[in-house]
């Protein structure tokens, strides 16, 4: 009956080693070593950034941008994206903060960086441009500054880069000099007169301007 037993016991502890080592791959052998994989090595690791092998972080890659003022700006663009460059965008070279809401309608005047450099892609590329019908002009106008103590001559300027000039509390009315036309988006007009006039101090008072379509002549 001891006998019988002890066999028992000893099949039960064999039964067990062999269940273990075949849920742990690196549980010991029979010399007493950690089992390996493959031809004698451990198992890689995945590295601390969890990037592929061959990746640098840090890497840049740089690529020739072609030369495209003249062209479309939509043209321009895919242009732009085939050599490589994804970061564009577009402002209006007349200073009058129009969107370029549609670009087949519109047409690059200049571009920065300028082409032909070789820069990196991650660069972003900043189109000017006007209409088609347009003339582009010698240089992009300035973007509209913040108005002082005193009132800038509007005479010609975008009704929307006007607004963007002066402070947001200010009061302001805006009518059609030809007709009686709404005014709603403040991009397509330019300023024909204003309210005070050029040089007046400004002093937190009401400000007025008459306007019309921006291809249009003022009165």
């Amino acid at each position: 009956m001891r006998t019988h037993r002890t066999t028992t016991a000893l099949l039960i502890a064999a039964v067990g080693a062999l269940a273990l080592t075949a849920c742990d791959p690196q549980a010991a052998g029979p010399d007493g070593k950690a089992a390996t994989t493959g031809a004698g090595t451990s198992a890689p690791s995945a590295t601390a950034s969890g990037k592929g092998p061959g990746k640098s972080p840090g890497k840049t890659t740089t690529a020739t941008l072609p030369q495209l003022v003249g062209k479309g700006l939509q043209t321009a663009q895919d242009e732009a994206q085939a050599a490589g460059f994804f970061s564009l965008k577009s402002h209006d070279s007349l200073g009058q903060e129009r969107l370029q809401a549609l670009d087949r309608n519109w047409k690059v005047c200049s571009q920065t960086p300028a082409g032909g450099a070789k820069v990196d892609t991650g660069t972003t590329v900043d189109f000017g441009a006007v209409k088609l019908e347009e003339s582009c002009p010698a240089a992009d106008a300035p973007a509209p500054q913040p108005v002082g103590k005193t009132m800038p001559d509007f005479t010609g300027k975008g009704m929307k880069a006007v607004r963007a000039s002066l402070p947001s509390n200010a009061g302001v009315t805006v009518k059609d000099a030809l007709q009686n036309r709404m005014v709603l988006q403040e991009s397509n007009w330019k300023v024909c007169t204003q309210d005070p006039k050029a040089g007046a101090a400004l002093s937190g008072q009401p400000l007025s301007f008459t306007v019309v379509k921006t291809q249009e002549s003022c009165p």
